[in-house]
């Protein structure tokens, strides 16, 4: 019997998605018992030419992670697309660009320029940096992919069924995610699978010391205050994104007593995760004046950190570059 074939791929992110796939551990045994992983650069010896060869549909479905920076992977999810029955952004940063996203803020020069010349690290005399084209001695000539002048999400470079959540995807997740896109019975397409449609304070454990009204006068970043992991964090003025964030996470972060950050993205009525974020935040200072709000207000160090660390390339603000290509 054909077993569904399954392709993985790696574009711009950490790796933390290749792990998270490995840390189904024994439930991998299962996975390859179900499919046949017919291209997995990173765990596999496929060749890019292998999938060149297969016929257009053949795959079931693609779990592409990663945003979308260098000429490389917009030819590599092409061709997956082209492929593939179904392609799924698996992880914050295929979904919306992630915290590689953030370097969005600058423009392609003032990264290389930064990395190559200026980082404290760096020791450059000759001021080299790495060029598209290059003739070696041998008389070969080495190629490197170009880098866009912005990330792009996933979405935004060839058409997305599904989206898994998170950085990274839980195994729980990712596991039911996988159950469904082998189901036969697939949700709309647009989905948001293996999570709730609900926010992460319906999932959290500290849900019931939440006030119906939560009010703070003061914002505390996570290592100025040893935090109750009894109460509600929210309560204890540290910015936990719980309230705009969609769940299904587990709570693990606040289990740990500590913050969410967002990553499983928004909910699916929200346009913009970051101005959501940031509207919240700006209702539950509890202050009349001005100068007061701005004292608080002025604690939170990073706003774009904070309030679009996974979703500045999907969200309306883009970046500073908003052009597509060269």
């Amino acid at each position: 019997m054909n077993k569904p074939k399954i392709a993985l791929y790696w574009c711009a992110s950490c790796g933390g998605c290749e792990e998270a796939q490995v840390d189904l551990a024994e439930k991998i045994l299962d996975l390859v018992n179900l499919v046949d992983i017919v291209f997995w650069p990173v765990a596999m010896d496929y060749k890019l030419e292998d999938v060149e060869k297969l016929p257009d549909g053949s795959i079931t479905a693609s779990l592409i992670n990663g945003g979308i920076r260098l000429s490389e992977h917009e030819y590599v999810v092409k061709l997956l697309r082209k492929k593939s029955k179904l392609v799924v952004a698996y992880g914050a940063c295929s979904a919306w660009g992630g915290v590689p996203g953030l370097a969005n803020l600058y423009s392609r020069e003032e990264i290389l320029k930064y990395v190559y010349h200026e980082a404290p690290t760096v020791e450059n005399p000759q001021k080299i940096q790495p060029q598209l084209k290059i003739k070696a001695e041998e008389g070969a000539t080495l190629e490197l992919p170009e880098v866009f002048p912005r990330l792009l999400p996933l979405d935004l470079v060839v058409d997305v069924d599904y989206y898994i959540p998170g950085c990274p995807p839980t195994p729980d997740v990712t596991w039911k995610a996988i159950e469904t896109l082998l189901s036969g019975n697939l949700p709309a397409k647009g989905s948001v699978l293996g999570a709730l449609d609900k926010s992460l304070c319906y999932d959290c454990p500290l849900n019931e010391t939440k006030p119906e009204k939560v009010l703070i006068k003061d914002i505390k970043r996570p290592h100025e205050v040893i935090a109750d992991p009894s109460k509600c964090l929210l309560t204890q003025g540290l910015m936990c994104l719980g309230p705009v964030t969609r769940g299904g996470c587990g709570a693990l972060c606040i289990k740990a007593a500590m913050p969410c950050t967002g990553c499983f993205g928004p909910l699916n009525e929200v346009m913009d995760y970051g101005g959501k974020a940031a509207s919240y935040f700006a209702s539950i200072i509890d202050y009349s004046d001005e100068e007061e709000i701005k004292k608080v207000l002025g604690k939170i160090l990073d706003p774009m950190g904070i309030f679009y660390r996974y979703s500045l390339p999907a969200s309306r603000l883009r970046g500073k570059i908003t052009v597509m290509r060269r």
